[in-house]
């Protein structure tokens, strides 16, 4: 087709669209520029501004390395991990869903740790905690033998790939349900950390005014053959970014309460002091067991990064 006008050249691009033999690929092409073509007629896109949006996503590939990905990074700050996330899980359950966002940090082959065993593979700062998760299925029996992969950030801020100081695979462990879904292992307890904003995620963030910060929280993978394989992570009930999440993935069915004991025996006999316990449940249900590949795969070197934290602005204030 010789274009002549606007609505010719996005009806140019379709028919091109429709010649694709893959239906679900055909389906997600028309759409996706149906959407960007009224994207650039509703906001009427000036060719500097067009420069400026394909130089970030330029820039987005340019920073995703084996210990960091700034396109999943981007994703979640822009809300679209949770949207796929909740339009995919709990439709019809009133109580939403335990499925949560897979986020940027998650590694395979973490260490394979016994029941109870500690995630704590150097020295790290922190309360110890001593935490119990059952997995159970849509109608609330165990499953047994689901792998459940752990991970999370340590009190400073760092999860271990972003950090040369912490030993490989440190915070991070794969547990095996016993007969009543259960797995139980100790770590310490995990604080609330800035998302790295020295790219394009940055630059969108301080534009709107808005923190950086992710509550703290846990990540679980759990997985058992016949199961949709679930992300999720359990939040801490005690943070003050809970409301204002940079990633917009706190549920309601996902905020954990730690239990802090005082001048009473832990689990642990070397443990003295304060401690704190947490439980929860999660539910999965039949599904697709297929693992997605994991956004990072090696852990960075050199000096530890600094962590830069951005003030929220109040509202109608310039950044």
């Amino acid at each position: 087709m010789i274009v002549e006008n606007q609505t010719d050249l996005t009806l140019a691009v379709l028919a091109e669209v429709e010649r694709t033999p893959d239906p679900r690929l055909r389906q997600l092409l028309a759409s996706a520029v149906r959407h960007l073509h009224e994207f650039v007629r509703e906001t009427e896109l000036t060719e500097a501004e067009f420069r400026q949006i394909c130089g970030v996503i330029a820039k987005a590939g340019q920073l995703t390395t084996a210990s960091h990905n700034e396109v999943v990074l981007a994703a979640g700050s822009l809300g679209v991990s949770a949207l796929v996330c909740l339009l995919n899980n709990g439709k019809g359950k009133p109580d939403g869903t335990t499925a949560n966002l897979m986020g940027p940090f998650w590694r395979k082959g973490s260490p394979v740790t016994p029941q109870g065993g500690s995630i704590v593979r150097s020295p790290t700062p922190g309360d110890p905690v001593f935490v119990t998760a059952w997995i159970r299925d849509n109608e609330g029996r165990p499953v047994p033998e689901a792998e459940v992969d752990v991970w999370h950030a340590s009190a400073d801020g760092y999860y271990e790939n972003q950090d040369p100081e912490q030993a490989d695979m440190n915070l991070r462990g794969k547990f095996r349900t016993d007969a009543d879904g259960c797995v139980r292992f100790r770590t310490v307890k995990p604080s609330g950390y800035p998302i790295p904003v020295g790219g394009p995620v940055g630059a969108l963030i301080r534009a709107q005014g808005r923190h950086n910060m992710r509550p703290a929280h846990i990540h679980f993978l759990i997985h058992k053959p016949g199961y949709k394989t679930q992300f999720s992570q359990l939040y801490s009930s005690d943070d003050p970014h809970l409301e204002t999440d940079v990633q917009f993935g706190v549920t309601r069915a996902l905020v954990g309460d730690y239990a802090v004991h005082e001048n009473v025996p832990a689990p642990d006999a070397d443990v003295q002091g304060r401690w704190y316990s947490l439980e929860h449940s999660f539910v999965i249900g039949p599904g697709d067991d297929a693992l997605p590949p994991p956004p990072i795969t090696g852990k960075a070197e050199g000096p530890r990064p600094s962590l830069v934290v951005l003030e929220r602005t109040k509202q109608g204030e310039t950044p």
